[in-house]
């Protein structure tokens, strides 16, 4: 019989590393973050198993544990607003060039809107599992996206 923590701890892990990486942007660094929110939860996982939505504290933990690499690191991508033009490019790489604009368009989105969208349009959550996972209420979870998807809206319009 599979432990508590094989059977909702660990498969999180996926979900949990595209987060990580959302947010410190690096996959080594985006791995040893993980890395340490697990052992945290090896170390509470009686408390885990005891708690309501181990979920939403999983997702806290490694959004506290990118913070403090953050914090400890202090590090700045020089190249995060590089903007590279090829004029020669194909129909494929202009695709990935788009996507990789609207990605750096969402970095420069609030915070809250920024996760909130992350949850929603690439994670798949409901807003109710947004809302348990942020510590928000439900209609902050729906201000935020909204917000985010008009910003979104205008930055694609312009962008033509």
């Amino acid at each position: 019989m599979k432990s508590f923590f094989e059977t909702h701890i660990w498969p999180l892990k996926s979900k949990l590393y595209r987060m990580a990486y959302l947010w410190v942007k690096d996959r080594e660094v985006a791995n040893d973050v993980l890395q340490q929110v697990f052992e945290k939860a090896w170390v509470r996982k009686n408390d885990l198993e005891s708690m309501d939505n181990p979920t939403a504290w999983m997702v806290k933990a490694l959004k506290n544990e990118s913070l403090q690499h953050f914090r400890s690191t202090r590090k700045i991508d020089p190249l995060g607003d590089l903007d590279l033009a090829d004029a020669t490019k194909t129909d494929e790489e202009e695709s990935v060039d788009r996507m990789q604009q609207v990605l750096r368009f969402l970095e420069k989105l609030p915070e809250k809107q920024r996760e909130v969208f992350h949850l929603r349009e690439v994670e798949g959550l409901a807003y109710e599992e947004i809302a348990s996972y942020l510590e928000i209420s439900l209609d902050q979870v729906k201000v935020n996206l909204f917000r985010a998807r008009q910003q979104l809206k205008v930055y694609l319009i312009g962008k033509k």
